[in-house]
């Protein structure tokens, strides 16, 4: 097969919305040059979609309880599956992780009964081990971290292709693997936003703010940042936190408010819901710096726009971060829930414009570099190779 005749499903946990926000046009009309592409995913909502755009979308209903999600999704995502490959003769499954891959896994057994040659791709966009016990609170977690590695185990060594988005993502997986091919590349960012925004701010607009922007769970160690900038304002009473992300824990984001009126915080700590990219990007153009302290990532997209927007980064060093902020040249480097070094790292850029700048400068270099439209599209295109050649082979068997 050559581009523009794969015929492609992506499965996972993601969420849609209807009409797809402009970042996700962008990325889906990109991937669009390498055949059909279909998505089984999770609407914005409770209410189940289908529709097309750049791309055909299967989207269940974001049920309130994350256990009812799996199950929905477990159940039905195999369905709708076998009916793509009924009707739309689809020839590669790409699974967000290793748990969701387990439908696909499922759906690759089967169709082995009748001889139809089906490959399966798992990517890993975080650490998969830990990161669901760093969000919320786990009954019988030794039980389920069991099951976690038991599929995690299956699923990964019956995978065609991997796909990792950072140095410790492939690390992990190799760990899993025995042997399969891993194609790296960073995950999909939308940067012309963020880089026409830090073009279109002045010196002169830029905010004495910090900003912090993602999801509102605990393995991002959003109450850590909280309590340094406690100690901020004593020496920068004029600055100011943003919070900007979806309460995807509505108990930690109760927490999260609670702890700021605690601290005194609350003119000076403001929490904005989740807003488009070109929204968010000025927002962290604007900002002084961006701080990320999570307790474990892989290689957050966050980080990248900032640095295309000319905004040093302040984050922890864990995971993949440490591949893309250099400590001390394009913004800092602190160990994960060390609040008094991350307070010194704040203080110092609200105190030294100048050094933030030049920081910026150099953050924006390096986030050119590292992603582009064509070599996200690139790795995809190398990943469909992979499972054409697996694919071909097999059939010679």
């Amino acid at each position: 097969m050559t581009p523009n005749s794969y015929r492609i499903c992506f499965l996972g946990g993601s969420r849609y919305s209807y009409p797809l926000s402009e970042t996700h046009r962008k990325k889906f009309a990109l991937l669009r040059h390498l055949g059909a592409v279909y998505i089984i995913g999770f609407s914005r909502n409770r209410q189940p979609r289908f529709f097309q755009q750049e791309a055909c979308f299967y989207l269940l209903p974001a049920l309130p309880v994350a256990p009812l999600r799996y199950i929905l999704f477990f159940a039905v995502t195999p369905l709708i599956l076998l009916w793509l490959i009924w009707r739309r003769r689809i020839c590669i499954i790409i699974a967000q992780s290793p748990y969701e891959a387990l439908a696909g896994l499922l759906v690759k057994k089967l169709s082995q009964l009748w001889k139809y040659r089906l490959c399966l791709v798992i990517e890993s966009h975080n650490d998969f081990e830990s990161y669901l016990f760093l969000q919320r609170k786990v009954w019988w977690p030794s039980l389920y971290k069991k099951i976690m590695r038991s599929v995690a185990s299956l699923t990964i060594r019956q995978a065609n292709v991997l796909r990792a988005v950072s140095r410790t993502t492939h690390d992990q997986l190799q760990n899993y693997s025995k042997g399969q091919p891993i194609v790296s590349f960073v995950a999909w960012t939308d940067l012309e936003s963020f880089q026409a925004a830090g073009c279109a701010i002045s010196e002169r607009e830029k905010e004495l703010t910090v900003v912090y922007a993602g999801v509102l769970i605990p393995r991002k160690g959003v109450h850590h940042l909280i309590a340094a900038f406690a100690q901020v304002i004593q020496q920068v009473p004029l600055s100011q936190l943003k919070i900007i992300g979806r309460p995807e824990n509505p108990d930690y984001a109760r927490e999260l408010r609670q702890q700021v009126a605690r601290l005194g915080l609350q003119s000076h700590a403001l929490f904005l819901p989740e807003m488009s990219q070109q929204q968010l990007s000025y927002e962290v153009a604007k900002a002084t710096v961006l701080v990320l302290p999570s307790l474990s990532e892989a290689l957050p997209r966050v980080v990248v726009e900032a640095m295309a927007a000319g905004t040093p980064v302040i984050a922890s060093d864990v995971g993949g971060i440490p591949d893309v902020v250099r400590d001390g040249i394009n913004g800092f480097l602190v160990a994960p829930g060390d609040e008094d070094a991350l307070a010194r790292r704040m203080i110092y850029l609200l105190r030294h414009p100048e050094a933030a700048r030049t920081m910026g400068q150099r953050g924006r270099k390096l986030a050119n570099q590292l992603f582009s439209p064509q070599l996200y599209y690139q790795g995809y295109a190398k990943i469909c190779q992979l499972c054409e050649q697996i694919r071909h082979e097999s059939s010679r068997i």
